[in-house]
């Protein structure tokens, strides 16, 4: 059966517990969906890099590829530097994924931005904190 590939992309970190983070989060979103092949890459610090990732992908049995970026807000690296990888101009979301002779659609997603599920957990870790430090 042909699934989607996933590429959760994160910044990458000299500290280890980011890039656990954005694994955590790939395997995570791995179990909860069996329509993706999730793999996770980073744009500098921390590997695989977006490039090896999207290498990786080549070999998997996927029809469209979807790069989905963890990152908060949009910034040079969502706007101009990750689409310049995925071969796409500033401001498209749509494009092309060559692998293994054939050519399929990739798609590139927003990042969090002003989600309302963003302000559900923003309270729930102030309740957290009041919780632990009261």
């Amino acid at each position: 059966m042909t699934k989607k590939g996933l590429l959760l992309v994160g910044h990458g970190s000299k500290l280890p517990h980011n890039k656990a983070l954005i694994d955590n989060t790939a395997t995570i979103m791995a179990a909860k969906s069996d329509q993706y092949i999730v793999k996770s890459g980073f744009m500098s610090l921390n590997e695989p890099t977006v490039e090896e990732s999207l290498k990786a992908f080549e070999s998997e049995d996927i029809d469209l590829l979807v790069v989905v970026p963890l990152f908060l807000a949009k910034g040079v690296h969502i706007l101009k530097d990750i689409p310049g990888i995925l071969g796409l101009g500033e401001g498209e979301k749509k494009g092309v994924f060559r692998m293994n002779g054939k050519e399929i659609p990739l798609l590139y997603a927003d990042p969090i931005g002003g989600d309302p599920l963003l302000a559900e957990l923003m309270l729930k870790n102030a309740e957290n904190a009041i919780r632990d430090h009261l």
